[in-house]
């Protein structure tokens, strides 16, 4: 159990590794392409790359449970990555980045009310979602006067609340005991079977021409493959192993992976407040994850007071 603990942790720490740098991606590619064209082109990949990895296909034999996989793909896939790139033509990543880490706080009060008290979070969670909170936000606006847009910013707050539902989807999905990588492609297929309506709505072309420029074919890869189809799975198996709301947490330090990517890839300097927002943020998940990491160390106490005895 405390080995899959870990793992669960190791996923979704190596998940918003990758997921703090999407936004960057993300908006260089919208230099070319659209918000739909963008999810279209990385969901398919990740999904041929997934099938390619584990050809069989899943069989549900239960229509509630396929409700689950259509709502899952209606939700994480479909609405909360549409949203999100929307809203990026309306506002800045920073504000983007910020709302959308709100997410675990959605997704507790979207968990209490489902389990009617039995999944509570508790005060250690709440005191770490306020601080870590405070930390996004001076790395975010750094200090200055946040540049917001109405139209962006509210799809941010949607998407936050998307994404919390579509975790608690998955939750249960991952209760079934089935195989991960069988269960995220078929999230994906209904994502992408959601996206075809909305083509008829939004800008969409399929023009590979613009592939010829090797940065945007390099970012749509790396969307693709890395940050949708390997991450999806261990964002999956993390919230299977960790649940929805401790899993979410991990949110908090995609501002900060963004903020590390910028000084490395972007040279851009890290002032005072970025540092302190860094700390403040690395705090408040560790506060957040506290009753986690008290029950680990029990566990351990208790092996190793076992293993005493027996010797």
């Amino acid at each position: 159990m405390e080995s899959k603990l870990s793992l669960g942790h190791l996923a979704a720490l190596f998940t918003v590794v990758n997921w703090g740098t999407t936004f960057i991606a993300t908006k260089v590619l919208l230099e070319a392409f659209t918000p739909l064209e963008i999810l279209i082109f990385r969901f398919v990949l990740g999904y041929v790359a997934l099938a390619v990895a584990c050809p069989r296909w899943l069989k549900v034999g239960d229509w509630k449970k396929e409700g689950l996989f259509a709502a899952a793909g209606l939700t994480g896939v479909c609405l909360y990555y549409l949203l999100e790139n929307i809203a990026l033509t309306f506002s800045t990543a920073s504000n983007v980045g910020v709302i959308v880490s709100a997410s675990p706080l959605f997704a507790a009060l979207f968990s209490l009310i489902l389990s009617r008290g039995k999944d509570r979070p508790g005060w250690h969670f709440l005191g770490g979602f306020l601080l870590s909170m405070g930390g996004i936000c001076l790395i975010s606006f750094n200090g200055s006067q946040m540049a917001l847009d109405l139209r962006g910013d509210l799809l941010a707050v949607i998407a936050a609340m998307v994404w919390a539902v579509y975790s608690l989807l998955t939750k249960k999905i991952g209760s079934f005991g089935w195989n991960v990588i069988l269960t995220t492609r078929r999230i994906f297929f209904y994502g992408i079977l959601f996206m075809i309506p909305a083509s008829a709505f939004l800008p969409f072309r399929w023009e590979l021409g613009r592939l010829a420029n090797g940065s945007y074919a390099a970012m749509l890869l790396y969307l693709g493959l890395g940050a949708c189809a390997m991450c999806f799975v261990t964002w999956n198996y993390a919230i299977k192993t960790l649940g929805p709301v401790k899993t979410m947490v991990y949110i908090y330090l995609v501002p900060v992976i963004t903020v590390i990517c910028s000084v490395l890839i972007l040279h851009e300097t890290v002032n005072i407040l970025s540092g302190v927002g860094t700390a403040l943020t690395l705090a408040g998940l560790i506060l957040s994850q506290w009753d986690s990491l008290k029950a680990l160390r029990a566990g351990r106490a208790g092996e190793t007071a076992t293993t005493k005895e027996e010797v």
